[in-house]
């Protein structure tokens, strides 16, 4: 009789759906481990300005993947699979529940969906492509690959200049070798965290708001006179931009708020419209529930599912 591949409970949801809530909740309910899935929570230094789950929220529940990578460096999705790869089989060892938990898109589908092993960075290509804009990459990629173009936003810069790059280096589109990979072995069951549009945008400003009280400009200040600068990964991170430029007396304080908000409405955005085509989500809406409400609903589902793959 071959083994059943361990269950992997996956919490996804966009920024500012109440993920860290839910996913400590249920590390103590059900004795989980969480794995995170933040695309910059991985950066050491980042602190406020991705809203980490604080040492009390984490006081007694193992994290990983958090201030796993030093702020010069880039860790992409391949890595994050390996490392998924490597911490689940450890953490099912250990008798407890991997929780994977974020709103990194490329990461969670890297691990749901597969990577292909794509061909190396071609520097020269994307120094030639730093000059255009984002309008005619899109359009560029619309021309040989219509279907990366369509999954693609046309300002995520960093996904159309990769899409290309593979595009040019092996003379296939990005969506075919995508097609052909294999997610992880593992048995996942997926819960989607999400809000009424008016209720996320209020969640987004008080959390931006509690950010700044927090003392996010200063932790900004420190990054950069630390040695972050615009060509790191670490420097994309939503809030670092806005707060450079009002450090350089570019924007007022209201006008930098501002502008962070909007930023990351439009992320929000862009996450859950890439999170309604995975399939086989529960999905809860947390302005009906309260926190111990949704991890109740979660935990009844995920027991029930548990007793049916042992019958």
């Amino acid at each position: 009789m071959c083994k059943a591949p361990p269950s992997v409970l996956v919490l996804l949801g966009a920024t500012a759906t109440g993920k860290t809530a839910i996913a400590v909740e249920l590390a103590r309910r059900l004795s989980g481990e969480v794995i995170s899935a933040d695309s910059r929570a991985f950066f050491r230094g980042l602190d406020i300005v991705t809203a980490k789950p604080t040492g009390t929220e984490r006081a007694g529940i193992p994290h990983h993947l958090i201030d796993n990578v030093s702020l010069d460096a880039d860790y992409d999705a391949m890595a994050f699979r390996k490392d998924v790869d490597r911490l689940v089989p450890e953490i099912v060892g250990r008798g407890a529940v991997p929780i994977l938990a974020g709103g990194g898109t490329l990461y969670i589908r890297a691990v749901l969906g597969g990577l292909f092993e794509g061909p190396s960075k071609d520097e020269a290509f994307r120094a030639e492509l730093e000059r255009v804009g984002s309008k005619f990459l899109h359009e560029r990629l619309s021309a040989v690959d219509p279907q990366a173009a369509q999954a693609i936003h046309p300002n995520d810069r960093l996904r159309l200049v990769r899409a290309l790059e593979v595009h040019r280096k092996t003379g296939r589109p990005i969506s075919e070798l995508q097609a052909q990979a294999e997610p992880l072995p593992y048995d996942f069951a997926i819960y989607g965290l999400r809000r009424d549009r008016e209720a996320h945008r209020d969640a987004i400003a008080r959390r931006v708001r509690e950010m700044l009280d927090a003392g996010m400009i200063e932790e900004v200040r420190s990054l950069l006179g630390g040695g972050l600068t615009r060509d790191m990964q670490a420097y994309r991170t939503i809030g670092i931009p806005e707060v450079a430029a009002h450090l350089a007396g570019e924007t007022t304080a209201d006008e930098m708020e501002a502008a962070i908000v909007r930023s990351t409405w439009s992320l929000a955005r862009r996450q859950m419209a890439w999170f309604r085509c995975e399939s086989n989500v529960l999905w809860l809406d947390l302005a009906e529930r309260s926190v111990s409400d949704g991890v109740t609903r979660i935990c009844e589902h995920w027991h029930a599912r548990r007793r049916d793959r042992m019958a």
